[in-house]
């Protein structure tokens, strides 16, 4: 049985609500043997940590502010962020970042807590977890000027260009592949087949962007072997390095 690990998916929310074990153990007898969890706001952090406490050898959370959820109370939503980062361990700080695709209108209120979220994991050794959705240009240049040697963390759902791919690696950080990859008409193949494993991280972002041949319905963490299938098919490797590879990226980035 080969061993995955699952970097990035919100199996805390209401889509799994009726049937949460089961996806569980769908996502165990796939080899899938750990998922990360990332907050989005102070209205999932209870949902997060009451699922992290069912499954404790298997999901593990982390603790930041989406970037979707940047609106008039960021400041007290980024005072409940850094409270909970102050009262226990967690994998990183995320998911943080930029998001320009569904509205702008804070875009400065999201710069601005993005670069405090980097503050904070850079205070508590964290790594982070990054929300680039059509933004990746900035991302970029806000990790370029908080690193400083001891920033780390993953461009998740990467979806830039071959260049920016390079510079995301050239910063010490990884790039979360999904489901995306599977799809037809996607760049990613092209952009991965000249990347190596050792800065690649698998991910569903589940219960969104199911890969083929689930597209459009749910998705969840027991169909990463089908983005590592993709991987491996596109890079011409054996599936079993992918996984050995892209699993001890995880576990060293998130040191659980």
């Amino acid at each position: 049985m080969l061993s995955f690990i699952d970097s990035h998916a919100h199996l805390f929310l209401p889509e799994f609500k009726e049937d949460s074990e089961t996806v569980m153990q769908r996502m165990m007898d796939a080899g899938v043997e750990k998922v990360f969890l990332p907050n989005i706001d102070s209205s999932t952090i209870d949902d997060l940590l009451n699922f992290e406490k069912r499954f404790p050898e298997h999901a593990f959370a982390m603790m930041g502010l989406h970037p979707c959820s940047v609106k008039e109370n960021t400041d007290g939503e980024l005072n409940i962020v850094k409270q909970q980062l102050s009262q226990r361990k967690f994998a990183a700080v995320g998911e943080i970042g930029l998001d320009f695709y569904w509205d702008t209108t804070f875009k400065e209120q999201q710069i601005a807590a993005f670069s405090t979220q980097i503050d904070w994991a850079l205070l508590y050794g964290l790594p982070v977890v990054i929300h680039s959705r059509n933004s990746t240009r900035e991302c970029i240049d806000i990790v370029r000027s908080k690193q400083t040697g001891s920033l780390k963390g993953v461009f998740h759902c990467f979806s830039g260009t071959a260049d920016e791919a390079h510079e995301i690696i050239d910063l010490g950080f990884y790039l979360g592949i999904g489901g995306v990859i599977t799809f037809k008409k996607s760049t990613l193949p092209e952009i991965v087949k000249d990347i190596n494993l050792s800065y690649m991280l698998l991910e569903t972002d589940a219960p969104y962007l199911a890969p083929v041949p689930y597209r459009g319905k749910r998705n969840e963490s027991s169909y990463i072997p089908l983005i590592a299938e993709k991987i491996a098919d596109t890079k011409n490797r054996e599936v079993a390095e992918v996984a050995r590879v892209t699993t001890e990226n995880a576990a060293g980035l998130f040191n659980f």
